[in-house]
């Protein structure tokens, strides 16, 4: 698990604010020092998916399939959302900046059926998988982000389009979202087929009461 996870670390900083508003968000954090953001990938690579080719699709137990571009989620209502970045192995960024479209908006297009319970979620890059339930996914706090630290979400960051998932540790937050499936029961996604929690919320190893509220 240490060994998936420590694959491409590279280190944030306290400057990363103001570089990513100027110079987008993933030159930040390529910076020494400061803030602590760590980029993981756990297939050793960085998936480079131009704007202009982005999509999303949403499939499974829905009424209406649907394939989303940026420019369709850009168009959608925008949530912003001033929340920590908190990974379960104890570091933290505070007060991080998040734009994008509520996970629940996304799914409400695609009119869910009756039976339908959880989400599956994959990633550019072709490792990477997680899930959450209705419930968790429907919370106003997580969101399809495509902004972060006022800039587009950059490919190290995981953009151009990357799950936020406020209440719950990083690793829920899955990177460059390719795919949700809606289903009646998800299967353990990545981390979770690695011994980490299905249910991550925070506060649950680091003292923290980050347990949801509505």
């Amino acid at each position: 698990m240490v060994g998936a996870g420590a694959l491409g670390i590279v280190f944030g900083s306290k400057v990363q604010s103001a570089v990513g508003s100027a110079l987008g968000s993933g030159l930040g954090g390529l910076l020494p020092g400061g803030n602590r953001f760590r980029i993981y990938t756990v297939s050793n690579t960085f998936p480079d998916i131009p704007d202009s080719r982005y999509r999303l699709s949403v499939t499974g137990m829905v009424d209406q399939p649907i394939t989303l571009t940026l420019d369709d989620l850009r168009a959608m209502p925008r949530t912003s959302l001033v929340k920590d970045f908190q990974c379960v192995t104890g570091w933290r960024v505070p007060d991080v900046h998040w734009e994008g479209v509520r996970l629940s908006e996304v799914l409400n297009r695609a009119e869910l059926k009756t039976g339908a319970k959880a989400l599956e979620f994959d990633s550019y890059d072709g490792t990477d998988t997680e899930s959450l339930t209705l419930d968790q996914a429907q919370r106003p706090d997580v969101i399809v982000a495509y902004r972060m630290l006022g800039a587009p979400i950059t490919t190290e960051h995981g953009g151009p389009v990357r799950l936020y998932v406020a209440p719950m540790y990083g690793y829920k937050s899955l990177k460059w979202l390719s795919a949700i499936r809606v289903v009646e029961e998800a299967a353990p996604g990545f981390w979770e087929q690695n011994g980490y929690s299905t249910d991550a919320w925070i506060g649950s190893s680091n003292g923290r009461s980050d347990q949801p509220v509505d």
